[in-house]
């Protein structure tokens, strides 16, 4: 399927791929003002989410990358710039399996690069804070407004504790095109990347940001732009 996508600017392509229950509208906002003096900046909402109405997600990451092929195309762009956080970062590097070609660069945050001991606590931990979100009028009030589809349909998917695609995480061994793994210092489950990417492939580049943690593009959003910017240039 096409993704609903906003674009601004011109340029060469940098394409934002928002966290999970978020929309391309409502996330990287920073990041979309800033580069769209200098790129065509797209902002597509994944499938499911926002305007790309579906309530097929069994086999979300791999549908959600040929979504962005089919996406990219529409719009006639032999490469892009990718960057992803969470659940855009997740699809991201499925796309990178893919379609390695269609890449300059590709650009990550907010992801968990090896399967931590006690992984079903911290399982449990999220399914327990998602049930509260279902639970609250106000979060329903709000997701349901953003989104056209089911938006539920990803925190029951989240119960099944081997939702998260480690295998893929582990591929960004062996692309061989430039990467960027940025990481927020208070997540230690992520920042462990840091030391492993770089030793296993030369051509991730790692930033460790402060005062930061998951969604380092939102906490630290000057930092993280111009990491990304001087990584695209370098690049």
């Amino acid at each position: 399927m096409i993704l609903h996508t906003r674009t601004r600017g011109n340029g060469e392509p940098i394409v934002f791929l928002h966290t999970g229950l978020q929309t391309g509208l409502t996330d990287f906002e920073f990041q979309r003002e800033y580069f769209s003096k200098d790129f065509q900046v797209l902002s597509p909402d994944l499938r499911g989410h926002g305007q790309s109405i579906s309530n097929d997600i069994q086999n979300f990451f791999e549908d959600s990358a040929r979504d962005l092929f089919e996406t990219i195309e529409h719009y006639k762009l032999k490469a892009i710039h990718l960057v992803g956080c969470s659940l855009g970062a997740l699809v991201a590097i499925k796309f990178a399996q893919l379609y390695p070609e269609r890449l300059y660069t590709l650009t990550v945050s907010g992801i968990t690069p090896v399967k931590p001991d006690n992984w079903l606590e911290l399982h449990k931990e999220d399914v327990d804070s998602q049930k509260n979100v279902m639970k609250s009028e106000e979060a329903n009030n709000y997701f349901n407004q953003l989104h056209s589809s089911d938006w539920k349909q990803f925190i029951l998917k989240g119960r099944n504790e081997g939702w998260y695609p480690f295998d893929d995480v582990k591929s960004m061994h062996e692309f061989d095109f430039p990467v960027l793994f940025i990481v927020g210092e208070r997540n230690p489950h992520e920042t462990v990347g840091a030391t492993i990417y770089p030793k296993a492939n030369k051509n991730v580049h790692v930033a460790i940001v402060p005062f930061a943690g998951h969604l380092v593009h939102t906490e630290q959003p000057e930092i993280y732009t111009s990491i990304v910017e001087e990584f695209i240039k370098q690049t």
